[in-house]
């Protein structure tokens, strides 16, 4: 039985900062609660489950903040969690949802601290726990921040494909200049890295619908390899109407995904070919197992994203679910390239054997997530400490 979850506010030694249409993603400044993630310890008969989460606003598509995680962790979910056994995750993601909807960055690191603690007392990685290893190697995506410059986003992309041999790189779209220096943007970036790495384009639902059917037009002739959320989030008939003239580019819906119910509306909407599960904004790994039994029904595919900046436990909640859904079901690669390392080292995770190799990452496979926290190292970079029991 849970008898006690400590959370933790904790620091990030290398600020990230990169820019989208929708906003700015900001780690923050040194010593700084805001903009921090958040990692939670569920204490349950001796197993102790770990998992991290940062919430990426203020700045973005979700309400999440580092504040909101913890009072909504320390005031309704926590409390709520202690005396349960950590395998009765339907009856816990219920409570979740009769006492505080939404909320998804909290109950995201709950859910997969509960997944953590499942493996560790079974001795099984959490693959295990989602129907198995489908895929130990995962290729991966690296994201381009939108910048002024052409020649930066240019050197960020030839970096990520001649440092780490990423071989899928999306680049951030709806620049203030409009759709066509997007089509710019794109077309110095496949002249730099040539036609064998994937490309895709995001505009953050920063495009309208005239213009993202006009911005694909011009970018097929440059190999554009797919096209994430380029509408507001509700918009499904416009997303529709985009798929219509994607001349076989896949069109994946990302920000209009938060929860089942909107993956059923996207897929009977016609809305994409492929859903990004985010597991920050969908609330962890049960809620991503039964849309992605939603995507399956309908023959859509699926993507795993999330930036996870310098979070091991992060990306590996993600590097287990994208394991344990078979290689035709994926599109694209996964979007936790930044946990893996490659902008900074994890200030948690002092030793670590996941990372990037030649574009990709093997899945953990020890119990649990598969990854160690370093106890010293998680007391220097600790902002803020609260235990409930």
């Amino acid at each position: 039985m849970i008898d006690r979850i400590e959370i933790f506010v904790t620091e990030l030694p290398y600020r990230l900062q990169r820019i989208f249409s929708s906003g700015t993603y900001d780690t923050g400044p040194l010593g700084r609660v805001l903009g921090k993630p958040v990692l939670v310890r569920i204490h349950a008969d001796g197993v102790v489950g770990c998992a991290q989460i940062r919430p990426i606003s203020p700045g973005h598509f979700v309400s999440d903040t580092t504040h909101s995680v913890v009072a909504a962790i320390r005031e309704i979910y926590g409390p709520g969690l202690l005396g349960r056994d950590i395998f009765d995750i339907e009856s816990i993601t219920e409570g979740f949802d009769l006492r505080l909807a939404g909320n998804p960055a909290a109950r995201a690191v709950l859910d997969i601290a509960l997944y953590d603690a499942m493996g560790k007392a079974l001795g099984v990685p959490v693959y295990k726990l989602m129907g198995g290893c489908s895929q130990p190697i995962i290729p991966l995506e690296w994201s381009v921040s939108l910048a002024d410059d052409i020649g930066v986003m240019v050197a960020e992309a030839t970096r990520a494909v001649e440092e780490f041999g990423i071989k899928v790189i999306c680049l951030k779209a709806a620049d203030k200049r409009g759709w066509r220096q997007d089509v710019l943007n794109f077309e110095a970036v496949r002249k730099a890295l040539g036609n064998d790495v994937v490309i895709g384009v995001d505009p953050n639902t920063g495009w309208s619908v005239p213009d993202a059917i006009s911005a694909m037009h011009s970018l097929h002739p440059f190999g554009l390899g797919y096209l994430e959320q380029p509408v507001a989030r509700r918009n499904l008939s416009g997303m529709a109407a985009i798929r219509r003239e994607a001349r076989g580019v896949p069109l994946m819906a990302d920000e209009g995904l938060f929860n089942i119910q909107d993956a059923f509306a996207i897929a009977e909407a016609g809305a994409a070919d492929a859903l990004c599960i985010k597991l920050y904004k969908i609330g962890g790994l049960t809620p991503a197992r039964k849309i992605a039994a939603v995507a399956e029904s309908a023959d859509i595919m699926l993507n795993c994203g999330g930036l996870a900046s310098q979070s091991q436990l992060e990306a590996a909640a993600s590097a287990h679910f994208y394991a344990s859904v078979p290689l035709r079901r994926m599109m694209g690669a996964g979007e936790f390239v930044f946990g893996l390392n490659t902008i900074a080292p994890d200030p948690l995770v002092l030793d670590s054997d996941f990372v990037v190799r030649d574009g990709s990452v093997e899945v953990p496979h020890g119990p649990g997530l598969g990854i160690t926290i370093d106890e010293n190292a998680l007391r220097r970079n600790t902002l803020l400490h609260e235990v409930i029991t």
